[in-house]
This record gives C-alpha cells, structure tokens and sequence, in this order.
C-alpha cells in the first residue's frame, strides 16, 4: 500500500521506516502509527528482511503526539479512540528493531524509540518526556519503560520535571547503545545493523524475545523460559549448521530453518 505520512525502503536485509511529518516535527497521529504498525508487520513477514529501523530525520526522530488529536478530548472519547493498539503492534514485533534517532525524540517519539530494541542515536539528538508540562502524563510507556532503564530515582527526575535529556547523558544512563555524527546519522545505523546480518534469523529473533520476557516474568519463570527456547533451537536447521561449521572450522551458512 501506499503510505501518507511514513517513507519505507530496503537495504540489503534491513528493512527501514521513515517518518515523513517534517512540518509536525513526525508528530505521531493515529495514522502515522497505524502506517508505522502496517509497515513493521510487512516486514515480519518478508523472508529476506533481517533487521528493521525506525527513523525520522536529522530535525526531528519525532517530537512527540499529535496534540491537535487531544484538544478538548473527554476521556471517554480517548478511551474509545483507544490510539495505543498501533504501539502495542509494533511491541510485538519479533525481528529486532532499531531506533535511529536524530534531533528531538520527545514524549510519544521517545516512548516509540523505548519500544525499539537498541537506541543508535545523533550528537544531536536530545530525549525527554515533558508531557507534564501540558498537565499530561506519559501515556504510551514512558513511565514504566524509562524506569526500567534507568531505575526509579531518575525516572521520577525527568519525568517529573519534564526536563531533556541531552544525548551524552543518555549514554552514559544506558538508554544509547551509540552515538554518531548527525550528518551521517542513517548510514552509521545500518552500519551498526549490519552486525546482525551473518546471525541465524532464528537464533535472532528467539533471543530478542527472551530478553524481553525478562522485563515480564520473575527470575525463575524466566530462566524456565529461556531454556524451553533453547531446546527449542535444537530443532532448527541453522543450529544443526552452526555446530557443524564450528567443529569442521568453517562459516556457516543461515537459511533461517
């Protein structure tokens, strides 16, 4: 289909979404999820993607909701507008997601880049939930996600006061896994998502969903569950493979079977 407010494209196995709200900032409305949420599960479903990134531009990975879609909204009309079910689809994705994010990832843009797997991030990039400063809240996670991040002391700090979170302290908070020059910021991501490529997709995605059990169930259900998916690799071509060339000293060659 084609999409009004998102550009999707490939690379190699990578597949790659951009946000295309340049006047909004990507402000994310409901359509623009609901595009994002569509694109994301089209490339779960094709074979040749490995990795996907989300992106905005150097301006802006998004600035945040939409909040012409809030203005004098009761709460039963937000509630039967339910807007998080796009978010909740792009979650559960089960191919690693990659946020690649320049200039402003704020409130809704920062929760959206939370739900990524790994953060690649600009110099000039620049995080925060300030929705308390329109007498909001964070609405799509960032309360429970960005203090599982970076625990509860300094999630309240933020959160609380609204305040930037520039993007050196983010790094060093845990919340970037990298930070490269903005001029070159989509490159340097899929450089960065190149690294994944040569692994089993299985392998890949199993072991993604496994971390993220880790955020759902206590230490023992947890264990439980990640041995059950490592027994379960046992029944996959690209295990059999994988041992085979490490004991005969060769690369090995993925199908993702």
């Amino acid at each position: 289909m084609s999409y009004q407010n998102i550009l999707v494209f490939k690379e190699d196995k990578i597949g790659i979404i951009k946000f295309n709200r340049p006047k909004s900032l990507n402000a994310l409305s409901k359509e623009l999820m609901k595009e994002v949420a569509d694109a994301v599960e089209k490339f779960e479903q094709d074979k040749d993607i490995r990795i996907i990134i989300l992106t905005g531009n150097e301006r802006a990975f998004a600035a945040g909701a939409d909040l012409l879609e809030f203005n004098k909204k009761t709460p039963n009309e937000m509630f039967e507008n339910y807007r998080f079910l796009e978010w909740e689809r792009v979650y559960k994705c089960y191919k690693p997601l990659i946020a690649s994010v320049s200039g402003y990832a704020l409130g809704g843009g920062f929760e959206l880049a939370m739900i990524c797997d790994m953060i690649v991030a600009s110099d000039s990039a620049v995080f925060g939930q300030p929705e308390i400063n329109v007498g909001l809240m964070p609405g799509a996670g960032g309360t429970q996600r960005l203090t599982k991040l970076i625990q509860k002391q300094r999630a309240m700090e933020y959160i609380l006061s609204g305040k930037y979170i520039d993007v050196w302290t983010a790094y060093k908070l845990g919340i970037v896994n990298k930070i490269v020059p903005t001029e070159i910021y989509l490159e340097m991501t899929i450089k960065f998502a190149r690294q994944f490529l040569d692994k089993p997709p299985i392998s890949l995605n199993i072991a993604k969903d496994s971390i993220k059990m880790s955020y759902e169930l206590n230490l023992q259900d947890g264990l439980e569950y990640e041995r059950k998916m490592f027994y379960y690799l046992f029944s996959t071509k690209d295990a059999l493979e994988g041992i085979s060339a490490f004991l005969e000293k060769r690369t090995p060659k993925y199908i993702g079977e």
